[in-house]
């Protein structure tokens, strides 16, 4: 019996591995459909939570029932360890309910990132779980006690495979129909919690055909898992809140369509700052010609905010302005030329920005370093090596660092 409790604790995984989960690849996705807004994913949220409270609940009446009949208390406490699940779903709506709120004076962002400290909470409970659940596998494989598999066992088993190859399959279907790969990833972990609950019907009709006890070491197998996937959940939740890195794809789409805008000649500094699922704001510098007025100028960055967000609900919140030369056709060889220097350096990934004022003797420019500890020595040494070959110069540039691809 231990081994069903031990599985019926891992169960609370597959309901809320969707929200830490929630990677850059899942973000990316909405690059090439957008079909639900933030809102469509927080009703699609808090439904499929929903659903595994019901589940959790009817599968905890189920075992009270057959509890209080078969006067097992092992089956009572597997009802407990199902309501116990149903008020982890409890603990996601509740977070999903509160990062929906709208943005206020105190928090002008809003509350999306609520939904990951929820998710923090769900780590510790799947943690907790997977940690006891170990303790008590050992003892068992220290204290063997004699396996009784009933055919009651066999049914409540057999009866919470068939659930969750029902609820795995919903998972999936509803993730495609809403291009949400976390609600596929969500079923494919149901999906194999119900291969778990095969195993162990296995590991019971080897014990009634051969003697042989395998339940203690799979509970012990389990538990190790449950562990992993609750602290693989509290790392990637840490990790979002820190801030990550989005995704290239992400990147690289929006940029695409920055660059799609008439006047814009090159996108740089991407800058993204996740505020919660699908709540990211972002910050870029675009070059463009020398000649543009201020109105046509203003044009280009209303252009750039709202095709972005449209094509992608990322809301471009600041749009720096490199010019471009296009007076001065000495200008192409300078830019060469310190494009050649600055190439010689490994760690310098990129140069953008760059302008030469004649009168003032003046060249401006910004490199992108890599991340590498002496970055900032290499830097200083790319800007020594341009001052030498340019001694009449003053030379200003920026030291950026690759925020994005």
């Amino acid at each position: 019996m231990f081994i069903e409790q031990v599985m019926l604790k891992y169960n609370c995984v597959q309901i809320f591995i969707k929200e830490t989960n929630m990677s850059d690849k899942s973000k990316g996705s909405s690059i090439n459909t957008a079909t639900a807004s933030a809102a469509d994913r927080g009703r699609i949220i808090i439904r499929t939570s929903i659903i595994g409270i019901v589940v959790n609940i009817l599968l905890a009446g189920f075992k009270f029932v057959v509890g209080i009949i078969s006067g097992s208390i092992a089956i009572m406490l597997d009802a407990v360890n199902n309501l116990s699940d149903a008020l982890s779903s409890v603990i996601t709506i509740i977070g999903t309910a509160l990062a929906g709120k709208a943005p206020d004076k105190k928090h002008p962002l809003g509350y999306g990132r609520i939904e990951y400290m929820s998710a923090i909470v769900i780590s510790i409970i799947v943690l907790y779980a997977g940690i006891t659940s170990f303790q008590e596998s050992v003892k068992a494989i220290i204290n063997p006690e004699p396996a009784d598999y009933s055919t009651v066992m066999l049914v409540i088993v057999a009866v919470a495979v068939i659930f969750k190859v029902a609820l795995s399959q919903f998972f999936i279907n509803t993730g495609k129909k809403v291009s949400s790969e976390s609600l596929v990833a969500s079923g494919t972990e149901a999906r194999f919690d119900a291969i778990i609950s095969v195993a162990t019907l296995v590991a019971a009709l080897i014990f009634i055909l051969s003697g042989i006890s395998l339940e203690s070491w799979l509970a012990a197998i389990i538990s190790l898992v449950l562990i992993k996937s609750g602290f693989e959940m509290l790392r990637d939740t840490v990790s979002q809140i820190l801030g990550e890195r989005i995704s290239a794809d992400t990147s690289q789409a929006v940029k695409k369509t920055i660059l799609s805008v008439e006047g814009v000649e090159g996108a740089y500094d991407l800058l993204f700052s996740d505020y919660g699922p699908d709540r990211v704001l972002a910050s870029v510098h675009i070059e463009i010609p020398d000649t543009y007025t201020a109105d046509k100028i203003d044009v280009i960055t209303r252009d750039i905010t709202q095709k972005v967000y449209v094509e992608h609900h990322i809301s471009i919140v600041s749009v720096g302005v490199y010019s471009i030369n296009t007076k001065d056709s000495k200008v192409a060889a300078f830019r060469a030329e310190v494009s050649r220097i600055a190439s010689l350096h490994n760690e310098v990934l990129q140069m953008h920005g760059f302008f030469v004022n004649f009168e003032r003797k003046e060249i401006r420019f910004d490199l992108v370093m890599d991340f590498v500890p002496n970055r900032t020595a290499i830097f200083n040494q790319v800007l020594e090596e341009i001052k030498e070959k340019y001694p009449d110069y003053t030379v200003y540039a920026n030291m950026d660092v690759s925020y994005s691809d």
